[in-house]
Formats: C-alpha cells, structure tokens, sequence
C-alpha cells in the first residue's frame, strides 16, 4: 500500500515512528513537491514533539540524503568536513575551510542560512560582494579540486528534501529537534561524500541546546548517526554562554574573520576553538597523528598567511573580489548609525544570554523572521564584551550598527538587560566543555 502524508502525519500524532518505506516516500515528496508546506510543517512540529527514536532518527537521515545526488570524489587527499549546530557570533567555517586545505584536505563545505536566533555561514559569505553561495554540483566538485575548499549552498541536486524542511522549522518553532537536527545536519554532509567529519555542537544560552544533557545527547547522536553510516566523525561540545566573536552580525562577522586571517594571532576564543576543530578532523581524516599534531599544521596554516591566501582564491573563483583579502575593509558594507551600550554601573561581566543578543541582530534586520525576509547584511553587534571583562561608562558592553537611530534604540534596553553583573572577578567558562568519539 503506498504512503501518504495524511497517514505519516496520524502516526506521528499518535507517538509512533513511521515505517523506513514510509520515510523514504515523506522525504522523496519533500524533494518533489508532493508534500505540502503544510504537511512538512506538521511533520516537523510532530516529530519536534513526539520524536523518531534512534532507528527513525537514521532512517530519516538516510532518506533525507538519497532525495538527491550523492558525490563521488577522486582525489589525492582525504575529504573532510566540520558542521556547528549553530551559535552567535560563530564564524568558525570561514576561517577552518581554507586552514584545512592548506593541510592537504579537500573541504566541499555545504552550508545553510541563518535559523532562528542564530547566524548562517551563507548570509556572512554574502556580505563579500559577488559571492556565489549556489553552484552546481560539477562546478563544486571543480572548485574543490583546484582551489581544495569552497564554501556553498547545498544545490537543488543535493538533499533537496532538507532544504523544504530546513526553511520549514526556521519560521514553525521546531528548531529545537535533535531528530531534526541530526538528519538536517548529516543529510547534507553525507551526500557531499566525505570521509570525516567533525562536530561542533554548541551549548548554553545562545545554543539551540541550552542545557549541557541535551548538548551532549545531540553530540552522541550525530556522532552514532554518522559513525553509523561509514563516516568517521567525533564531536567538540563547545561553550555558546557568550558569542563565540566578539562580533554578530554578516558584514561583522566576516571582518572579525578577516582580521584574524590578516593578523596571524591566534589566541583569540574564536580561534582556539577553530584550532581545536581543525586538529580533530585532520587526525581522523589520517592528515595528522593526533588532535594536537593537527592543531599544530592548523595553526601553521594561518601564521604562515596561506590559509588567508586561500580564502582569498576561494573568494575569487566564486565571484568574489580577486583582491578581497587585501582591500577587505573597502568591500564589505557598513551601517549608517553606530551606538554603544554601556552598563548602568561598573563591574564584571558575569554572565549574558546570548540568545537575547542574536534576537536583538534578528529585530536590526540580520536574521530572518520568515523564510523569504531581505536581509540588511551591515547590521549587528560589535565589540561585544566577554564573560570576566571589566565594564565601565568608558568600557561599554557592545557596540550596535543598525540602519537607523531608531532601530538601534529599540534593541538597546533588551540588550542591556542581556549582560549581568558581578562586582567582584568572574572565571570565564571553559571553551571545549565534552569530546564525544
């Protein structure tokens, strides 16, 4: 008996996995347009809310990826990957891609845009002028091959099912799924043909698993679903109690990335995680001996400047500025109001909701509230103060760039209220809190 989506759809309500078959056919009319906007809508709040359970979890994944093309590779070096389940202020793919073709990997990077709170890869290469996000599947394969990386869209060939779902739950409250997420996630990265692949999965405020046991229950997951479909893969639970920049928004963003790309310094949160990711995806890929080997040609590839040398190619050969790397500051937009928000009294920066700051990106314009929403890629945050940091009426707690003076002061209050205060020393928390092998 063939499947239908009413059927699928009264299963979920009633708290029962459907079947393989039934997945299989859910995801191919995903893909084909036999199932509804409506119909996917509540297929995502129905497994948001009900769940699949392990076995559903990888069947779903396994369908999600078949509804398109799977990539086929014949190069002289491992293809490698890493996905973050989202954060503000993470800007971590912009800078590892590059470093991890510098290494030797072939790095065919499909990302996605920004979902709810938290910032896309896509909307921040888009900033850069000209940058094409969506190539076909021959030009990607050829970029990957000549230049070692490229930062995309998935096409229309590649997981078409997830892109229909991706955008569904973004604007249906059914973000926070780790059945969702796992299959949105490694649908995409196992049709791009990889042989490893790392995880970073975030957890505190501005993470879509807020609470450590849910951060280290989607880590598992992904890494089991994974592992379990032939791809070698561990997790990093990183710390998102803060923006991983000090910088959130697109345009920002990619100037905090260019800074760090152009400066060498390498010390910073946001490249110490990046480093960590980088050493523990060339290791599993049989780049490096081990995590610290591949953290030290991680870092080599930046002190040397060849790691911005290839962002640079990277950016050219997708229609970007061939002389991006060096005249980046001219490139990018800017905002015609800046504001800074300063504390009602001096102390240190103990803790920040961090959601409360990607929210406030959100309401400037940098983030969607429906799917189809124009983005103002100037807008956002900067200077952003860290957990520990001392704040004064001179040493403010962020800087807002928003297109007018009045939309930067109806964000200003919710973002004052997002920092909280210690009049006394405060230890900033741990970067990398779990590794899940």
């Amino acid at each position: 008996m063939t499947p239908t989506a009413r059927g699928i759809l009264a299963k979920l309500r009633d708290g029962e996995c459907p079947t393989e078959a039934e997945l299989f056919w859910f995801a191919e009319g995903l893909a084909t347009g036999e199932v509804t906007d409506s119909q996917a809508g509540a297929f995502a709040m129905a497994v948001c809310t009900r769940g699949l359970g392990t076995e559903g979890r990888v069947q779903l994944t396994n369908a999600m990826r078949t509804s398109g093309d799977v990539l086929k590779w014949d190069l002289d070096g491992p293809v490698l990957d890493k996905h973050s389940t989202g954060g503000v202020g993470d800007c971590v793919s912009l800078l590892l891609a590059p470093a991890l073709a510098v290494c030797g990997a072939y790095v065919p990077m499909i990302s996605g845009r920004g979902l709810g709170h938290t910032g896309g890869t896509l909307d921040k290469l888009e900033a850069i002028p000209g940058y094409r996000t969506q190539v076909t599947v021959e030009d990607l394969q050829e970029i990957v091959a000549d230049i070692g990386c490229a930062i995309v869209g998935a096409t229309a060939d590649i997981a078409p099912a997830d892109r229909r779902l991706y955008a569904v739950r973004d604007v249906t409250g059914t973000v926070e799924s780790i059945d969702l997420i796992t299959a949105s996630i490694l649908s995409k990265k196992l049709a791009a043909g990889l042989e490893a692949l790392v995880l970073d999965v975030k957890v505190g405020t501005g993470a879509f698993m807020a609470a450590p046991q849910d951060a280290l229950a989607l880590a598992e997951a992904l890494v089991k679903t994974a592992q379990g479909a032939g791809c070698m893969t561990s997790a990093l639970v990183t710390d998102m109690n803060q923006p991983l920049a000090r910088s959130a928004g697109n345009a920002l963003e990619v100037i905090e990335v260019m800074e760090a790309l152009t400066d060498g310094d390498i010390t910073s949160d946001l490249m110490r995680v990046t480093v960590a990711l980088g050493g523990e995806v060339l290791a599993l890929g049989g780049l490096a001996a081990d995590a610290a080997d591949g953290e030290g040609r991680i870092q080599r590839a930046f002190a040397s400047g060849q790691a911005a040398e290839t962002f640079g190619e990277m950016v050219a050969e997708l229609g970007g500025p061939a002389d991006f790397v060096d005249r980046w500051r001219d490139r990018l937009p800017a905002a015609k109001v800046m504001v800074d928000i300063h504390p009602g009294e001096t102390g240190h920066v103990a803790a920040i909701d961090a959601r409360a700051l990607g929210e406030a990106v959100v309401r400037l314009g940098g983030g969607r509230l429906k799917h189809d929403d124009r983005l103002d890629l100037a807008v956002g945050l900067s200077e952003v103060a860290r957990i520990g940091q001392a704040v004064d009426g001179e040493a403010p707690l962020l800087r807002i760039h928003a297109a007018s003076e009045e939309a930067a002061r109806a964000v200003a209050g919710p973002l004052r209220a997002a920092f909280t205060l210690s009049d006394t020393e405060v230890t900033p928390p741990p970067l990398i809190h779990e590794r899940i092998a």
